[in-house]
Formats: C-alpha cells, sequence, structure tokens
C-alpha cells in the first residue's frame, strides 16, 4: 500500500513538472513574439522618419503654383508619383498628382535643383515642384502641404504675390 502512494505520487509529479515546463515554454515563446512584433514595428516607425521634407518657399507664377522643398531626412525619394502634393487657397486645398510628361491641371511636376544625374532626390537637394491647377487662383492666403508616402512631410501658408 505505501509503495504504490509513493508510486502515484511519483506519477503526479512527473506529470506536474512536464506541465509546467509546456506552459513555461509556450510563455516564452509568445512573449518572444510580442518582443519580435513590438521590435518590427518600433524599427518601421524608425524608418519612417529617415524621409523628411520641408517647405523652404511657395509662391505663384504664371497662373500655377510653384513650391521649393528640401529633403532634411537621411534616405533619398526616387518614386515621385507616391508624394501627396496639396496645394490651394486656406481650406479648400486640392490633391495633384505627379505628372513630369505634361502641364495639365490638377498634375505637378517635380525638378531636382542641383541634381548630380540620377533623377534621384537626395538628402539635402532641394527640389523645385510646379502645380497646374484647374481654374484660376483668387485668394487672400495659400497653403501648400506635402506629405511622403512613409515620411514626414509639412506644410506652408503664403500670400498670393503683389499685384
Amino acid at each position: 500500500m505505501g509503495f504504490s502512494i509513493t508510486l502515484s505520487e511519483m506519477i503526479i509529479l512527473i506529470a506536474s513538472v512536464i506541465l509546467a515546463s509546456a506552459v513555461s515554454s509556450c510563455t516564452m515563446y509568445m512573449g518572444n513574439l510580442v518582443i519580435s512584433d513590438v521590435s518590427q514595428n518600433v524599427n518601421e516607425m524608425r524608418r519612417a522618419t529617415y524621409i523628411k521634407l520641408k517647405i523652404a518657399y511657395a509662391t505663384i507664377e504664371s497662373g500655377h503654383f510653384v513650391i521649393y522643398v528640401k529633403n532634411t531626412g537621411s534616405l533619398p525619394v526616387s518614386d515621385y508619383s507616391s508624394l501627396d502634393v496639396y496645394v490651394g487657397e486656406y481650406g479648400k486645398a486640392q490633391l495633384y498628382t505627379y505628372n513630369n510628361e505634361t502641364l495639365d491641371p490638377g498634375c505637378f511636376n517635380l525638378t531636382i535643383l542641383g541634381d548630380d544625374g540620377d533623377d534621384v532626390w537626395d538628402p539635402g537637394e532641394t527640389a523645385k515642384i510646379n502645380a497646374y491647377p484647374n481654374g484660376t487662383l483668387t485668394g487672400a492666403i495659400f497653403e501648400a502641404k506635402i506629405v511622403p508616402l512613409r515620411g514626414i512631410g509639412d506644410s506652408y501658408l503664403f500670400p498670393p504675390p503683389p499685384s
């Protein structure tokens, strides 16, 4: 009788150790998944701050908007179609899409000033953006906003040039 109680206690002890180690390993696995997920999100957010654009100046010339933007980040920008450019009267800015081939209304083109020939907007370089509106430009205050796909954009308020 004493032997069977000892044997059953030993079986219960071994089973509880196995169960505890299984729960512990599962907990460790899930903890590592959470840590990995958080680390990946932090790296994505950090990378997003590597692209940073700053509007230096904006005005109206010959019936279209001219915006000078500097790449103040640490990564180059090469896909200009992923840039969102909003320009117009304050509170009524319109989205302009990238089109470097024509001067169609509702489109913008981009020229890198002092480009080194690679057609990539490198850090420290300034780009001139020409945005062509659908109609005539009227208003007391205008706004320009540039938003990269991933990164930090900028906005700028400016008056029309004196007539």
